[in-house]
Parts: C-alpha cells; sequence; structure tokens
C-alpha cells in the first residue's frame, strides 16, 4: 500500500462525485456509495462496541467482523469484484448457532439494552440492517453478490444473538417486551 493514504484532503470529491476502487468516478449520492457508507457505519459501530468489555470468543469474532467489513468494502467498490464467498456466510452460521445453543429459547420480544455492551449490539444489528437494505438495493439497480447479502442478513442474527450472549455473560438477563402493559 506504500505511503497511499498519507493525503487524506485531496479536494477530488469537492464536485459531489467520489473515485471508485477500479478508478471509476460516480456521484457521491448514489447506490454504491450508499451502500459503501453504511457498511462503513456497521464497521465503525462495531469498533465503539469492542470498546466494551467482553468475552474473549466475543471480541474474536467481532474483530474478524470488522475484517470482512473491510473485505465487503472493497467488493462493493468495484463493480463485478468479489471477495465475500458463501464460507463468510457459513461461519457466521456456526457462530449464531453456537452463541444461540447456550441461551434460553425466547418466548417474548425483546428490547435493546441490559448492559452497554449488549446495547451497542442491537445498535449495530440496527446499522446492519440498512447496511443490508443499501446493498440489496444496490443489487436492484447496479448488481450485488448474493453473498454479499446473505452475509450482512446473517450478520444482524449473529448480532441478536450475541447481544443477548453479552447480558448473560454479565449476569443480566434479557429486557423483555411488555406488550400487555398499562398506562401510569
Amino acid at each position: 500500500m506504500g505511503h497511499r493514504l498519507s493525503r487524506i484532503t485531496t479536494r477530488t470529491g469537492d464536485a459531489g462525485d467520489t473515485g471508485l476502487g477500479d478508478g471509476t468516478r460516480v456521484p457521491k449520492d448514489g447506490a454504491r456509495i450508499q451502500a459503501l457508507g453504511d457498511i462503513d457505519e456497521l464497521n465503525s459501530s462495531l469498533g465503539l462496541l469492542l470498546a466494551e468489555k467482553m468475552p474473549a470468543a466475543a471480541r474474536r469474532a467481532l474483530l474478524q467482523v470488522q475484517h470482512d467489513l473491510f473485505d465487503l468494502g472493497g467488493e462493493v467498490s468495484i463493480p463485478g469484484h468479489a471477495m465475500v464467498t458463501a464460507a463468510h456466510v457459513e461461519r457466521l452460521e456456526a457462530l449464531t448457532q453456537a452463541y444461540n445453543a447456550r441461551l434460553k429459547p425466547l418466548k417474548e420480544f425483546i428490547l435493546p439494552g441490559g448492559t452497554r455492551a449488549a446495547a451497542a449490539t442491537h445498535l449495530a444489528r440496527a446499522v446492519c440492517r440498512r447496511a443490508e437494505r443499501s446493498v440489496v438495493a444496490l443489487g436492484r439497480a447496479e448488481g450485488a453478490s448474493v453473498s454479499a447479502r446473505q452475509y450482512l442478513n446473517r450478520l444482524s442474527d449473529l448480532l441478536f444473538v450475541l447481544g443477548r450472549a453479552l447480558n448473560r455473560a454479565a449476569r443480566r438477563g434479557d429486557v423483555l417486551w411488555k406488550h400487555e402493559r398499562k398506562a401510569k
């Protein structure tokens, strides 16, 4: 990579366009750039989550996801390029199943919350869902890989389960939705 990132202010985007990984210039409000921004926001939200205390295995899994999301961003930034594969999706499925197997089955919906780490995980899940919607929109407009879409879908599942697991690791329960609550 050399000194590729040593000049941060380039002024090349001042006219409202930006460069893709293949050198193509596109509007900053296009579907591809929207998807890239949402993936970047997701990765940043995971960085914030990783600032919280959590079990080492969860930390390792989330760090791997951050690397995967950089790969996904690279894929989205070069039309027709593929970096995220079915193996990435299968790894997330296996992690989700492993974490979920240690949790009590849900009988009610839960609210985002509990510990700060769990709440941050639920926030990352919501950002992940937005990134998924952006990649779906990109796929309809210009094309995006099936694996990219599936990866984000499975990641939101993992984040939901991981939020519950982080509450459990901190000896906190899920925050249950009370659907028949009474006004006070």
